[in-house]
């Protein structure tokens, strides 16, 4: 056929998905990674709570039997007690009881929901890195006094200060710090795990810890006192036997109270004293340090004054916390998903496109390449027409008629579609030697891919170059092209 001439092919037109990539083989869609939080994949045993902004500890029970305690014991004094001491004696005694029992509750929920001082482990880069310092160091030295392995040794304030490395966070901890075995981390001037409070008690929470204690010491001793004089009151009136059924509630709270106040108030003088030695319960334990100068393993952490010590613990600035528990985790390169094709598809419009599904899409474009790029089994021997003929579908030796555009219609499953698309590529054995078969160079493209000069650019109709011979099976490429993008 000329190439100016008409024909069959005249109205034959391309119509173009639009995948809006950026190249032909990017894929429309990406994998959407939701954002995570880094509470959410701490390696530590805590649990978190308000999207990362509370810490404890994973045991939790025996906080929640501390925060019955002290509920009920307030509450069954300021429901049975307080009304008749306000009245007896003077307002003022209910007061200072809220005030007490407020500020226990905002130290303890302070102490059980913050950052203790957990360290950050290192990451897989920083801990290789620091396996290569170490062994250079115990391989270099020579002759001498060596440190043991994963050790270092600093000097504070005149007194050698062992570092030890941990094996789990892959640190040199720094002084003062330790791992706690129940929460699995590294902990910044560690004291102890305190299950009373479900946390670790440490740098950051200390202070918190103590004012904790010395205010419960207060509050436990002052509903203790208060409860016997209002039993006192009460038995001088009606007697011991009716003062105890008219208030039976003040009998239960004089019981939890003395039950508790011997070890609130020992643990508020322990704690007292550490403080004015500038010591943590770890250290007093092991007995790492004396509180005498002159002796070899003196404190080089106290400053020699009781006064400085209090203030440096209770006073001293917050230190910021280390791990960055509500921050984002930055994701890896987004996966794309499946790539649907790698080439613009023919014979269909944008929507069509949206409706197809991506596993329809790659079979659909497997088949167009085949169909384009395939030497059509050149040295296999072919079927007939007659075993390729389909019903309802023209022959082989049919003209091809105009290939007009609409909406066409997709095959019911992709086997018939398989079928079809071999029906109408494939040439019959006695044509087998008489064509010329395309090649991927003169398969027909989209015009979004035409070359700037081709002049097939400028023309919205395709018309097949060739031979007269050439054109049905040319007719029937592009019959078979149209039909496998209809996908």
């Amino acid at each position: 056929m000329p190439p100016g001439g008409g024909g069959p092919m005249k109205d034959c037109e391309y119509s173009q998905i639009s995948t809006h990539s950026s190249s032909p083989m990017e894929s429309p869609h990406k994998k959407k990674i939701a954002a995570r939080r880094k509470w959410e994949v701490f390696p530590g045993r805590n649990k978190f709570f308000c999207n990362g902004r509370i810490m404890m500890a994973r045991q939790t029970g025996v906080f929640y039997l501390t925060l019955v305690l002290i509920l009920v014991t307030s509450g069954l004094f300021f429901a049975f007690d307080c009304p008749y001491l306000a009245v007896k004696i003077t307002p003022a005694i209910p007061a200072v009881a809220g005030i007490l029992f407020f500020f226990v509750m905002g130290t303890l929920l302070r102490t059980s929901f913050s950052d203790p001082g957990v360290l950050p482990r290192a990451t897989p880069d920083e801990a290789a890195d620091l396996e290569r310092q170490i062994d250079i160091a115990n391989g270099t030295s020579s002759g001498g006094y060596r440190p043991p392995p994963r050790t270092k040794e600093v000097i504070i304030n005149g007194q050698t200060v062992k570092l030890k490395y941990c094996f789990t966070c892959k640190i040199f901890r720094p002084p003062r710090a330790s791992h706690c075995s129940l929460c699995d981390n590294c902990v910044e001037r560690f004291d102890h795990h305190c299950p009373w409070v479900g946390n670790c008690v440490g740098k950051r929470n200390y202070r918190f810890f103590y004012m904790f204690i010395l205010s419960l010491s207060f509050l436990t001793v002052f509903i203790f006192a208060f409860v016997l004089t209002h039993v006192i009151l009460r038995s001088q009136q009606t007697g011991f036997l009716n003062a105890l059924k008219d208030s039976p509630a003040s009998v239960l709270e004089a019981v939890v109270c003395f039950f508790s106040v011997w070890s609130i108030v020992g643990l508020s003088g322990f704690h007292t004293y550490l403080i004015s030695s500038n010591q943590t319960t770890n250290e007093d334990i092991k007995g790492s340090w004396s509180n005498k100068r002159g002796k070899e393993n003196y404190n080089p952490y106290s400053y020699g004054n009781i006064f400085t010590n209090c203030c440096v613990a209770l006073c001293g600035p917050i230190s910021p916390s280390l791990i960055d528990r509500r921050g984002y985790i930055q994701p890896d390169t987004p996966q794309p998903a499946a790539p649907s094709n790698g080439i613009t598809m023919y014979g269909a419009t944008q929507s069509q496109s949206d409706m197809c599904d991506q596993d329809q899409c790659i079979q659909s474009t497997k088949f167009v390449l085949q169909a384009a790029a395939t030497p059509l089994l050149q040295s296999e021997p072919s079927l007939t027409s007659d075993e390729l003929h389909l019903p309802g579908k023209p022959g082989l030796g049919t003209p091809c008629a105009s290939l007009t555009l609409g909406p066409p219609t997709p095959p019911a499953s992709m086997p018939n579609l398989a079928e079809a698309a071999l029906a109408d590529v494939m040439p019959r054995k006695d044509e087998h030697m008489g064509h010329q078969f395309l090649t991927p160079d003169e398969a027909p493209s989209p015009p979004r891919l035409l070359a700037a000069g081709s002049p097939l650019a400028h023309s919205r109709t395709m018309h097949v170059l060739g031979l007269a011979s050439q054109d049905s099976l040319h007719e029937d490429s592009v019959r078979g092209l149209v039909k496998l993008s209809s996908v």
